[in-house]
């Protein structure tokens, strides 16, 4: 299937886009303990717990959990039921979740001799261990997975580069995007814009997003994505474009209005829809705001903040 589809639509300058990601992500990001570790086993429970459990109230469970049993050989002696009444008394959802951790704790002590598998298709071998688990903890406790690909990832491509909706080209995007030899930090990195800047209301500016000179979505602010059918309300309006300019002319003394207009959106043509008619209209009613000056210069039009 993969080899169907046409080259994905990713930048020409993949390294660049990549280092943003990363620097990103290590200047500032989520803290959270499972994310300090590179034990399989403490992984592993993180990830089954983060299946139906926001990440804030994994927390607290993980290490509670932990602290019972902080070894894969302790839950694997554990008595089963024990187990699940723990999984029920912190709310984690299905306790079949509980069963098959215990039971995949069994096996790594039967089977694999107490050492944790390191591949993702070994790892799936464990009971419970779907695909996007295996992955994870083969990422994350030996930075040995595959490209993450959950929803948060697939927003993220969709409207960064208007990756098409469909599973097998959002895998093969992944794959090419992600650097060789950095699953830990790169999935990491990928999930936590899903969630911290590209969510289904998305905070680009907010949170700093690393890829906005890039992205599709935020040059037209069309934010729609496969798990976002209907646009917000604020995506794509006016209100965010007179935001956007009034941040462009906050850095810059004064700007051109074609200059401006190509930095706001990544489909500004002069004479088109959203071209020097549409801008004027919106620098005009931003100087009815007492907020922007326009100034005529012969076949110039300038426009700074007041």
């Amino acid at each position: 299937m993969a080899d169907e589809l046409e080259q994905s639509p990713l930048p020409s300058d993949q390294s660049a886009v990549q280092r943003a990601l990363i620097e990103w992500y290590e200047a500032d990001h989520r803290e959270y303990p499972w994310r300090e570790t590179d034990d399989p086993y403490a992984i592993l429970v993180s990830e089954v717990m983060s299946q139906q459990t926001q990440l804030d109230r994994v927390v607290s469970a993980w290490e509670d959990f932990l602290d019972e049993w902080p070894t894969v050989e302790a839950l694997a002696a554990a008595d089963r039921s024990a187990v699940v009444t723990f999984w029920s008394d912190h709310s984690l959802g299905y306790n079949n979740r509980a069963k098959y951790l215990h039971e995949a704790a069994q096996q790594v002590l039967g089977e694999f001799g107490g050492e944790f598998p390191r591949s993702p298709g070994e790892l799936q071998s464990l009971m419970g261990v779907g695909p996007y688990t295996a992955n994870a903890v083969a990422s994350f406790a030996f930075n040995n997975g595959d490209a993450v690909v959950d929803t948060n990832v697939k927003r993220v491509l969709y409207r960064a580069f208007g990756v098409e909706d469909l599973d097998a080209a959002f895998e093969q995007a992944a794959a090419e995007l992600m650097p060789r030899g950095e699953s830990r930090v790169w999935n990491n990195a990928i999930m936590e814009l899903g969630g911290v800047a590209c969510g289904k209301t998305p905070r680009c500016d907010e949170a700093g997003c690393p890829w906005r000179e890039w992205c599709h979505a935020y040059q037209t602010g069309d934010f729609t994505a496969p798990d976002v059918p209907t646009q917000p309300s604020f995506e794509g309006s006016r209100r965010q474009f007179r935001g956007r300019v009034v941040r462009l002319l906050g850095e810059h003394d004064k700007m051109e209005l074609d200059t401006l207009g190509h930095r706001i959106r990544v489909d500004y043509t002069p004479d088109g829809e959203h071209g020097r008619e549409w801008l004027r209209g919106i620098l005009s009613d931003l100087g009815d705001d007492g907020l922007v000056q326009i100034e005529e210069r012969g076949d110039r039009t300038i426009a700074r903040l007041r």
